[in-house]
């Protein structure tokens, strides 16, 4: 995977600081390497990643396979004009995050006088801000039916917005998608059945500094938000203990891997060619499909 780098030394290290929720400035003073430097090795880690996020998950088997899925807001560039929705999938008992994908969506809210300059004068620029909310559900929904084929029936949890049903019977097929749905004014304690997605979301503000709510590290473009979160889903899925308690890891949970890989291992073998790629905890890079 570190072909041609020039430092690929410093890979590991910058996986580690940019999946624990600090910046890319203060990495790039850590590590002794150029902002511009560190931005071209994030690229290329978070698209390695992306393809390793793919080719190491198998289908779902367990019947009893629960789904829950939710979206949080957050932006790109400015608050008040432009933010984004993002949907998160995981599997309830192994908290494997299956899929997440951002996507603008239109400005709400309290509109002030200053607030309605800036989004005209953001339109004036950019054009009318598309709410593509929708689309983004709809490739989650896909990504988590592809690993759910051969399931007879599957358990999706939601809260009750009113575009989950058709896009997940779409997604899923009616006749075997039992849907539950939550009120999402139910406090968010663990006894709501939504704690699982709830507790995921917390980790993901706090592990990716750029989603926090009041911040400087916040996404200047929504593409580099999407390849954060494969940092961050290799991290939390194949790194990570599900919890502190816990020994394994969610893919290790769900029979993905055979046991936690090492960051150093995460970046190893090329990961482009799909499942003929070499599996990261092979010493001699054997393919996945293998």
């Amino acid at each position: 995977m570190d072909y041609c780098d020039k430092k690929p030394q410093l890979n590991t290290f910058a996986f580690q600081l940019l999946s624990s929720g600090i910046g890319f400035r203060q990495t790039s003073r850590l590590i002794n390497l150029s902002r511009r430097c560190l931005e071209l090795k994030f690229r290329k880690i978070a698209r390695h990643l992306g393809h390793l996020n793919s080719n190491l998950r198998g289908p779902l088997r367990a019947p009893t396979t629960t789904l829950q899925l939710d979206e949080i807001e957050t932006y790109e560039t400015q608050r008040n004009t432009r933010p984004l929705t993002l949907p998160v999938l995981i599997e309830r008992e192994s908290r494997f995050m299956i899929a997440a994908a951002a996507a603008p969506i239109r400005p709400r809210g309290k509109m002030t006088a200053a607030r309605r300059r800036a989004i005209a004068e953001d339109e004036a620029r950019f054009g009318p801000r598309k709410d593509e909310s929708r689309s983004a559900l709809r490739r989650v929904f896909e990504a988590g039916a592809k690993l759910s084929g051969l399931l007879d029936r599957i358990r999706l949890q939601t809260d009750e917005k009113s575009s989950y049903p058709g896009l997940a019977s779409a997604a899923f097929g009616a006749d075997r998608l039992f849907h539950e749905t939550t009120n999402s004014k139910v406090a968010r304690a663990t006894w709501n059945p939504l704690f699982p997605i709830n507790h995921t979301e917390a980790i993901l503000r706090d592990l990716m500094g750029r989603l926090r709510r009041q911040s400087w590290l916040v996404s200047k473009q929504r593409q580099y938000l999407d390849l954060h979160l494969q940092v961050h889903m290799a991290n939390r899925n194949y790194v990570c203990r599900r919890f502190n308690f816990d020994d394994q890891s969610p893919a290790q949970r769900l029979g993905f891997v055979s046991r936690r890989i090492r960051p150093t291992e995460l970046l190893s073998w090329r990961q482009d060619w799909g499942k003929r790629s070499g599996h990261p905890l092979s010493r001699l890079g054997n393919p996945i499909e293998g």
